[in-house]
């Protein structure tokens, strides 16, 4: 059992648990569930940014505790400051450590979008993203059939959500291509065994057709390597623990920024 099935199963208890304690019907008269959006696209393609989709994380399966000190408001209004595109906060609690009160910390203090970095089984938690504060939702293909892509993608789009999906090979892309998805992301990090090459995205990226925005993810800790990937046609970067392992995340993405 690979860690991706050990958190895809643990996901099914912890849904069916919150399902238990809040409906759909209670998440859709949260306050945030009726907000406005932000554009994924719009803020990515915003020449007064940097592409950059700064992430809040702080403990990974591979690496365990990586940040335990910086708190959300902070780290990721360094990141707004700094030019990112974007925002992404993890809320899987158990492999790492975070929480849907992180989405909401973060969506108070931000005014760009944010997405719910999680592992998406169910249509429950994209209404959960929306009632929570987010903009945006991650689709991983590897935990998800075709047809679980589209409805999800779909329903995510009545709910006004930006869909970012999420491929680690050509067969994972290939399926998984639907017009209710606004972004496509490949993990340079292979979710069976953690390991990281920016291959993946070399290999793929022309692959991805042009109306999607195109992300590289993870594997990212040099501003060179973000020229390279521009020029080959990526417009979007998600990086979280090269910011997160520093004292300051915010002050490291601005120097980051700098050397760009």
């Amino acid at each position: 059992m690979t860690i991706l099935d050990k958190i895809v199963e643990k996901k099914k208890q912890e849904v069916a648990e919150a399902k238990a304690q809040v409906s759909l019907a209670e998440l859709e008269q949260y306050p945030l569930f009726g907000r406005t959006c932000y554009s994924l696209k719009d803020s990515i393609l915003d020449p007064q940014k940097t592409g950059i989709i700064a992430e809040y994380k702080r403990a990974s399966p591979s690496k365990g505790l990586i940040n335990g000190t910086s708190t959300v408001q902070d780290v990721v209004l360094g990141y707004q400051n700094a030019g990112a595109s974007a925002i992404s906060v993890l809320t899987d609690p158990d492999f790492f450590q975070g929480s849907l009160a992180d989405l909401t910390a973060a969506r108070e203090a931000l005014t760009i979008p944010l997405l719910r970095k999680e592992f998406i089984v169910d249509t429950y938690q994209i209404a959960e993203a929306k009632a929570y504060g987010a903009d945006i939702i991650l689709l991983i293909a590897a935990c998800l059939t075709e047809e679980e892509v589209e409805s999800f993608s779909q329903y995510a789009k009545s709910l006004g959500l930006n869909v970012l999906l999420e491929v680690h090979n050509e067969e994972e892309l290939h399926r998984s291509i639907f017009d209710s998805i606004d972004a496509i992301g490949v993990n340079n990090r292979n979710l069976k065994d953690f390991s990281v090459s920016l291959a993946h995205s070399h290999d793929l990226v022309d692959q991805i057709p042009d109306r999607f925005i195109k992300v590289s993810e993870s594997g990212i800790s040099d501003p060179s390597t973000i020229r390279d990937l521009k020029e080959r046609g990526f417009q979007g970067f998600l990086i979280g623990e090269n910011f997160m392992k520093t004292g300051d995340p915010g002050a490291a993405m601005e120097e980051f920024v700098q050397q760009l």
